[in-house]
């Protein structure tokens, strides 16, 4: 199994900035993609980036510009660095990871993401 537990969200003023971590742990291997994706209530769990084993990273064109998805590998931690929130980021994130090595047309599709945290919660006060 492999687990992933996520950290540093919290409460931020518009145009803050914060930085969320995904720490992964057991069979976890450095070859996977693994990407964030973010569900605010009543709506439906959304893609935000992903990155694959190369580095090759994508994002949604709502984060384009703002976000930025890197990773440590030495660690096996994924880092999300949110710059210039709104209010509209306001959302549960969640970390995940898919045994992909590769960024395909989908990866910011929830169904092909096999492992996934718990998720910490991010709110962006106007």
């Amino acid at each position: 199994q492999v687990q992933l537990v996520e950290s540093g969200g919290g409460s931020v003023q518009a145009g803050g900035s914060l930085r969320l971590s995904c720490a992964a742990s057991g069979y976890f291997d450095s070859q996977y993609s693994m990407g964030w994706f973010r569900q605010a209530p009543g709506k439906e769990r959304e893609g935000v980036a992903a990155i694959d084993s190369d580095g090759s990273t994508r994002y949604a064109d709502s984060v384009k510009g703002r976000f930025t998805i890197s990773k440590d590998n030495a660690k096996n931690t994924l880092y999300l660095q949110m710059n210039s929130l709104k209010p509209e980021d306001t959302a549960m994130y969640y970390c995940a990871a898919t045994r992909e090595p590769q960024l395909t047309s989908s990866s910011l599709l929830a169904e092909k993401y096999d492992f996934w945290g718990r998720g910490t919660q991010v709110t962006v006060s106007p």
